[in-house]
């Protein structure tokens, strides 16, 4: 099963409607989001929770890293840059934090809010290589702006 992305963007707007509190939000993304497309294995937000730290979210999936600098792996590398980290395979990734053995390829998004203040980064994860493309940057990026931007 491959994602709607228009179908999925919709649902995930109806469940987010009027809701402001950040944690709430990630909660209903993740869930959604990785029950809609078999690629996906772990679905997650890593929060700002200090200056160049990422802390565990919500997320679905096995277990997660607990705490991630900002200095190190993908998901630091995308809270660093501020630009999304296509990764087709993890193991060529120079720095990658091997949370799961199963992960082949990733996808790490930063979340803004309103103010366009860096507030966390959505990462998923899958057991496939090169599982993920330009289009699903372009849409996991739209239905972020479109729950996190009212923040």
């Amino acid at each position: 099963m491959q994602i709607d992305y228009p179908a999925i963007a919709r649902t995930i707007a109806s469940l987010t409607e009027g809701e402001d509190d950040a944690v709430a939000l990630m909660a209903t993304v993740a869930c959604e989001l990785h029950h809609a497309d078999d690629r996906f294995d772990w679905t997650g937000f890593y929060r700002v929770v200090a200056p160049e730290l990422l802390k565990i979210g919500p997320y679905q999936g096995g277990h997660g890293c607990l705490v991630i600098p900002f200095s190190r792996g993908v998901c630091g590398a995308a809270a660093r840059r501020g630009e999304v980290q296509l990764v087709p395979d993890v193991n060529a990734f120079p720095g990658h934090i091997a949370c799961a053995s199963s992960t082949r390829s990733e996808i790490v998004l930063p979340v803004r809010d309103g103010k366009g203040e860096l507030i966390a980064v959505l990462d998923i994860d899958s057991d496939r290589p090169d599982a993920f493309t330009e289009e699903d940057s372009r849409e996991l990026t739209a239905i972020l702006g479109q729950v996190f931007g009212r923040l």
